[in-house]
C-alpha cells in the first residue's frame, strides 16, 4: 500500500508541467529516502506510516495542480508536518525527510 502510494507521487512529479527538472530530481530523490524511511517505520508504526505517505500524497498533488490553491496547499502540508510529529528521537530522519519535502513542495507555489 505505501509503496503504491509513493509511486503515485513519483508518477505526479514525474509528469508535472509546472516543475523544473532539477526541482524534479530533487523531490525524486528526497522520495526515495522516504521511502526507506516509511518502510522501516511501517515495521512497528503501520498506521502512522500510511498517514504520512497519505498526506504526502496530498501535498503532492496540491502543489502540482495546474491552477493551485494556496490555501489547500498549505492545509495539506501542516498534514504532512504534523504526521511526523512524535517521531523527532525515534525517527530523526524521516521528521528531516518529511520537513525538507514539505518545504520544496510550499516553494513550488510561489
Amino acid at each position: 500500500m505505501i509503496e503504491k502510494t509513493i509511486g503515485e507521487i513519483e508518477a505526479k512529479i514525474r509528469g508535472a508541467n509546472a516543475i523544473g527538472d532539477e526541482r524534479k530530481g530533487e523531490l525524486l530523490q528526497l522520495l526515495g529516502t522516504l521511502k526507506t524511511e516509511i518502510g522501516a517505520l511501517e515495521k512497528t508504526h503501520g498506521e502512522q506510516a500510511q498517514s504520512i505517505a497519505g498526506f504526502a500524497n496530498v501535498s503532492a498533488h496540491e502543489a502540482t495542480r495546474e491552477e493551485q490553491n494556496p490555501e489547500l496547499l498549505e492545509h495539506s502540508l501542516a498534514g504532512l508536518r504534523s504526521s511526523v510529529e512524535g517521531f523527532e528521537k525515534t525517527h530523526p530522519r524521516l521528521v528531516q525527510i518529511v520537513n525538507a519535502i514539505s518545504n520544496t513542495l510550499a516553494n513550488l507555489g510561489i
